[in-house]
């Protein structure tokens, strides 16, 4: 591991501390790019203009006039934690702005598969539906809209991903990423997209005069859910997305929310009141997701949009039980697709390009936190698969991958694609994470063609795995209240949490656990506690350490220690 101090400008780093920033914030901001106060600014006000939006004002025709007419709306969702919250701000923001019909079908991920497929349009249409809106999906569903638009129903696709070589040709289409969309921001999630669809929908029903400014309902009480579905999916936290998390944050931590997320927050033994974005993506976003993976993610929007606290809790007890399966059964597939892994590195240890691995045992409902764990480990694109469990589909593999920074996963994709036209059934993703579909006989053909793309592309920096700090944490910072500060920032995907590196004594270090190693470090002058989960090996008695600021709370003391990133070497 190679240890990288971030650079920042010491004049912008001055200018922010003058407009009043605090000192450690001013440098950590100047290190992610920020160059003035008004960048922190995270006022509504600030937001970029729906308008920008290509094809917002047809999708707010579209909905508006459903509205009028009293048309049935469908939400069509997606299996994740960005797909339920979209759906869940969909259904509520919809209510709120007159629709009276307003419901939602969620794909199965093993019998449907991801997306708008035509079999779910025929189902939607069935049930008497008129609108149907996509959340989170749509982009790629070439055939689910054209079936949707045959069957009598009007689409409107909201999405966030990035388009193939065809697209669909739906009523409406909103998505920042969709050829010719002028939106500043391109990372924008999906459950962001419909917010905005809301936001212009609500701004059309003014002008038509259903509302005024004093009538209109406050559509700022869906940024709770906002910002819990833009952090767990992982998008990057620009400017315009740092200000949609932060408004939910400080709502959620006056206990403005839905019950179904004070629920999450109990089940997961989190308090609301200091709520922060590792919260989203480390507490209430796996429980969501652990539905769409393992069961229905029926439930983790019924959670969502329950007003009755007693039944959102009934509700994220079951998501609770459910993610203690997932962990239960990653744990499981983690070790033996890591001995799987391992078959594959060298005679001196050192992994191939891109790993693939698959068992007849692995589930498809975890693969790709499977992958993201062996890429963590070997710092390698990663693809992990496992048998469908659709019906009638055993021949068929699914896989999902997760990739390392300057290794775009889609693309690879894309190029095994052309090479090797039928290798592979579906695909797509982005840059850090992708899925594909493939036969069981295509594998060894798929492990070769993704590792020559690996090869070709992939650099002897690339392949050296760099963790970027933001350099020695001067003593004065090194307390709880600093540590606070820090706290209540947007911290994510792009715009990285604090990890500080310095030389340091190891003064003692011993083993917690068996998988834990507990230490005391001596930063200048004073010795600090420490913890590097995960790691058993020893440490040498002097080692550049990365490291976060944490709090730990012992018989109402609490002190400062340093949760330990990485050493170089």
């Amino acid at each position: 591991m190679k240890i990288i101090e971030r650079e920042i400008s010491q004049e912008q780093v001055n200018a922010l501390v003058q407009n009043g920033v605090h000192p450690l914030l001013a440098r950590l901001f100047a290190a992610r790019g920020v160059q003035s106060p008004q960048e922190l600014d995270t006022g509504l006000q600030h937001l970029l203009p729906p308008s920008d939006l290509k094809g917002m004002d047809a999708a707010a025709d579209l909905l508006a006039d459903a509205i009028a007419t009293q048309k049935r709306i469908c939400i069509v969702a997606d299996y994740d934690c960005d797909g339920a919250t979209a759906c869940a701000v969909a259904v509520r923001g919809l209510r709120m702005l007159g629709a009276r019909h307003v419901s939602y079908e969620v794909p199965d991920r093993v019998q449907d598969g991801y997306g708008l497929s035509p079999a779910i349009a025929r189902r939607v249409a069935a049930q008497g539906y008129d609108v149907l809106v996509t959340v989170d999906n749509g982009i790629g569903s070439v055939a689910g809209v054209q079936e949707a638009q045959r069957l009598g129903l009007r689409v409107l696709v909201t999405d966030h991903h990035l388009p193939g070589s065809e697209l669909p040709t739906p009523d409406a289409m909103v998505n920042p990423n969709q050829p010719g969309c002028r939106f500043a921001s391109k990372h924008l999630a999906g459950v962001g997209v419909m917010f905005y669809v809301l936001l212009a929908l609500r701004a059309l029903l003014r002008q038509r005069g259903v509302f005024d400014a004093r009538t209109q309902p406050r559509l700022d009480t869906l940024l709770p859910l906002v910002a819990l579905g833009t952090v767990a999916d992982v998008v990057r936290l620009d400017a315009n997305n740092r200000r949609l998390v932060d408004q939910g944050l400080v709502r959620i931590r006056k206990g403005h929310m839905p019950a179904g997320m004070l629920a999450l927050y109990q089940a997961a033994g989190k308090s609301w009141q200091q709520a922060t974005t590792q919260d989203f993506g480390f507490a209430l976003g796996p429980r969501i997701n652990a539905a769409g993976r393992l069961a229905d993610m029926t439930i983790g929007i019924e959670c969502l949009l329950s007003d009755q606290f007693e039944h959102a809790l009934e509700l994220a007890q079951v998501l609770d039980r459910i993610n203690r399966q997932r962990q239960d059964l990653e744990g499981d597939m983690r070790q033996q697709a890591f001995a799987l892994a391992e078959e594959l590195l060298a005679h001196d240890g050192t992994p191939p390009a891109a790993i693939t691995v698959f068992d007849e045992s692995f589930h498809e409902g975890v693969v790709g936190i499977v992958a993201s764990r062996i890429k963590d480990r070997l710092h390698r694109p990663t693809f992990v698969f496992a048998a469908s469990q659709a019906e009638g589909k055993a021949h068929e593999l699914k896989g999902s991958g997760r990739s390392i920074p300057g290794f775009h996963l889609r693309d690879a994709l894309d190029l095994v694609a052309k090479r090797h036209p039928d290798v592979l059934l579906r695909f797509g993703g982005h840059a850090m994470a992708a899925g594909c579909t493939i036969l069981a006989e295509q594998l060894p053909r798929f492990e070769a063609a993704f590792a020559q793309v690996a090869q070709e592309w992939l650099t002897a920096a690339t392949l050296t795995r760099c963790l970027h700090t933001d350099g020695p944490l001067e003593p004065q910072f090194r307390q709880a209240s600093a540590v606070e500060q820090l706290n209540l920032q947007v911290w994510g995907q792009g715009f990285e949490p604090p990890t500080f590196s310095e030389d340091m004594e190891i003064v003692s270090q011993r083993l917690v656990g068996e998988k834990h190693l507990k230490l005391q470090l001596r930063h200048r002058g004073d010795v600090v506690d420490g913890i590097w989960f995960g790691r058993t090996e020893p440490l040498p008695n002097w080692a550049l350490l990365a490291f976060r600021l944490d709090i730990n709370e012992w018989r109402g003391e609490r002190k400062v220690q340093f949760l330990v990133e990485g050493a170089e070497g």
